[in-house]
């Protein structure tokens, strides 16, 4: 009986299994034929070293084909950068190799920088640009770190073999790949909005004791939101009139965001509201969303149609704008839920552009200044950058070792690249120098005891195929940080160990030597990485929020605050900078923190309609000193002054809408006194 229960479980996971395994297996052999494919070429041309090519090519080669491309293309950027810099700095300093030296660290320390102030493959592109330089000069330095006369033709032939490596890849990938990125990036905005639509309709649909507590459900949908990232990037390398457009899928994200704010508006204020007042008001609103979006179950068809829903969407947000309205609690309700809204048109016109409907946007989004959420993770991440790869150079100076450049250049590799990783750059740098262990014990069984029985090129390729590919199928299968850091290391690192060459050398004293120096320098970062830690999530969180009560203090009282569109920006910035150890609290007062500033500055440009400025700069200034009490009190007793005498010149409307911020502003600090009124400090 035991036997017979077990065959259909058996018969059912065999193929749930196979299939599982299927893109894993897809992409180790992509990785396999995209390596050999660069080695063949450069064979070929009859390149110096013709491993750099297939190193590329395994470093470029991604699961999703639009995290490949985009990738490839910025490897091509880096690259030509860091070679041109280091033959401008040979050019500066073709004598004087202390300083060549020194300046070589100072430009890794600027590449770091640049690579945690930027994201995702653009990030990768600067920290390409440092290391690369590093390689070039390696190759071409003695052994005490002079430069040579011959670095301009080096890092012609470097570049060379590495785009050589980049394109073979995007080949492969490109015709064995039916990309999707576009397709899932469309599925996860429409899941996104769908439930922010459903959960702010069910907001308004159930009032009194029925109404259900969203503040959970809102701020998981921030952290999913904070997630989209690396999604858009990759759809960003797979189709070039999304690239295009990038601006529109920008503000898609950023939809998002406004319609978690408006929801949080809304339901903030029904939860002060008597059931009966809070029930009239619930019910004119509804009256205005269309009926298409009170659903929660609309991905598929806001997916099916985006157009249409994004016009009727509108009109919606016209309607709220523009609904009559006799008292501020409704004239809150209506424009926070036109926030809603609105965001969520900027969504469809995401979708629009996803779905292959371009031409029929309705609205073309520019790109905006991108805003730093905090520079201090840069300072740190170059400080260390520049210390440590000053100190192995000095080492390779000091002790005029010959393999002293590889251990130089591995130990700039570890810390450009992980050094973006925040928290993750410790156990990552552990994790690629035990991979970097494993491959250069599997290397020298290649090298030395597989590869001297091979003689023609299709049985090298049979030979490193043993290794890549199960390599590359563990890579696409593994979900830890820690074991996609090791696989990555065991994948990409083959190659400069093993070092084929059209005249192949099989000397094993110098492979050692070189195995040593790679180990070495990758043994260097994560002792970098613990005398000069990375900011822990907690302080990068608790920065952000200091850092957002500061300019949002500054800019309550300043004669020139900043304008709503930089403002949304940079709390976008900073919302989306949230690490995802961030407590749901918190990001509840980065959204609350955006939703003061934004209706101070709207305030601020009614003010002076509704005679109110000297009131207005009254109550801000409290605010501004950490006195929530007082500035609500001020603009509480401010409410009641536009309520009795409306401002000379200003219609009922223009005043109700300042009454309606008034109470946004108010309601947001009674319910996060504690953080406006001190804030987390750094």
């Amino acid at each position: 009986m035991a036997t017979s229960a077990a065959s259909p479980r058996l018969d059912r996971s065999l193929p749930d299994a196979l299939t599982a395994a299927g893109p894993p297996l897809l992409f180790a052999l992509r990785l396999w034929a995209s390596v050999s494919l660069a080695l063949f070429v450069a064979f070929w041309l009859q390149l110096d070293n013709p491993y750099w090519a297939g190193t590329s090519a395994a470093v470029v080669c991604q699961p999703q084909l639009g995290a490949a491309l985009r990738k490839g293309w910025f490897r091509m950027i880096g690259t030509v950068i860091g070679a041109a810099m280091i033959v401008v700095l040979t050019a500066w300093f073709p004598q004087d190799s202390i300083a060549f030296l020194g300046f070589l660290a100072l430009w890794c320390a600027i590449c770091v920088f640049f690579a945690t102030v930027l994201h995702n493959f653009a990030s990768y592109a600067a920290a390409l640009s440092g290391y690369t330089a590093a390689i070039v000069a390696a190759n071409t330095l003695g052994a005490t770190g002079g430069p040579s006369p011959d670095v301009f033709m080096l890092a012609v032939f470097r570049a060379s073999e590495i785009c050589i490596g980049i394109v073979c890849a995007g080949i492969v990938l490109a015709g064995t790949d039916l990309s999707g990125a576009q397709r899932r990036l469309a599925a996860s905005f429409a899941d996104l909005a769908a439930a922010v639509a459903g959960g702010f309709a069910r907001t308004l649909d159930m009032g009194g004791p029925q109404r259900p507590d969203t503040q959970t459900v809102r701020r998981e949908l921030v952290r999913r939101v904070i997630a989209l990232e690396p999604a858009v990037d990759q759809t960003l390398g797979e189709s070039s009139h999304v690239r295009y457009r990038a601006a529109t899928l920008q503000a898609a994200v950023n939809g998002l965001f406004r319609a978690l704010d408006g929801w949080r508006g809304v339901a903030a204020h029904l939860s002060r509201l008597s059931d009966d007042v809070s029930r009239q008001g619930a019910e004119t609103i509804l009256r205005s969303i269309p009926p298409e979006l009170r659903s929660a179950g609309a991905p598929a068809r806001w997916l099916a149609d985006p157009i249409t829903l994004r016009r009727v969407c509108a009109e919606a947000v016209h309607r709220l704008l523009t609904l009559p309205t006799r008292t501020p609690s409704l004239r809150l309700l209506a424009d926070e839920s036109a926030k809603v809204l609105d965001g969520i048109v900027r969504v469809f016109d995401g979708l629009a552009l996803l779905v292959d409907a371009p031409d029929r946007l309705s609205s073309d989004h520019r790109g905006s200044r991108p805003s730093v959420p905090d520079w201090l993770p840069a300072l740190v991440n170059a400080a260390r950058a520049f210390a440590i790869i000053a100190a192995a150079e000095l080492f390779w100076i000091v002790t005029a070792w010959p393999n002293g450049a590889a251990t130089f250049v591995f130990s700039a590799i570890v810390l450009l690249l992980l050094s973006p990783k925040g928290d993750l750059a410790y156990g990552g740098s552990i994790a690629f120098a035990l991979g970097v262990a494993v491959c250069i014990v599997i290397a020298a069984i290649i090298k030395f005891a597989v590869l001297p029985a091979f003689e023609t090129f299709p049985a090298f390729c049979l030979a490193i195929g043993l290794y890549l590919v199960p390599a590359g199928f563990a890579l696409a299968s593994s979900r830890q940080p820690a074991a996609i850091a090791v696989f990555t290391a065991i994948s990409v690192n083959v190659m400069p160990l093993m070092a084929p060459t059209n005249q192949m050398s099989y000397d094993p004293g110098q492979f050692y030597n070189s195995a040593l120096a790679i180990a070495a320098g990758c043994g260097i970062a994560p002792l970098a990485f613990s005398l000069l830690p990375p900011l822990s999530p907690a302080l990068r969180v608790r920065r952000l929020l200091s850092l957002t009560l500061r300019d949002l203090r500054r800019n309550a009282i300043a004669l020139a605050p900043a304008r709503l569109e930089e403002w949304e920006g940079l709390m976008y910035a900073r919302l989306a900078a949230l690490p995802d150890q961030a407590e749901p609290l918190q990001r509840a007062q980065l959204l609350a923190a955006l939703s003061v500033g934004s209706e101070i500055i709207q305030l601020r440009h009614l003010a002076a309609r509704v005679g109110a400025a000297v009131e207005l700069d009254a109550a801000l200034a409290a605010f501004a000193q950490g006195s929530s009490a007082i500035a609500i009190a001020r603009l509480r007793q401010l409410d009641r002054q536009l309520a009795s005498a409306p401002g000379a010149g200003a219609d009922d409307a223009t005043v109700l809408r300042a009454r309606a911020h008034i109470l946004v502003i108010c309601e947001a600090l009674s319910d996060h006194a504690a953080y406006f009124d001190g804030g987390a400090r750094a």
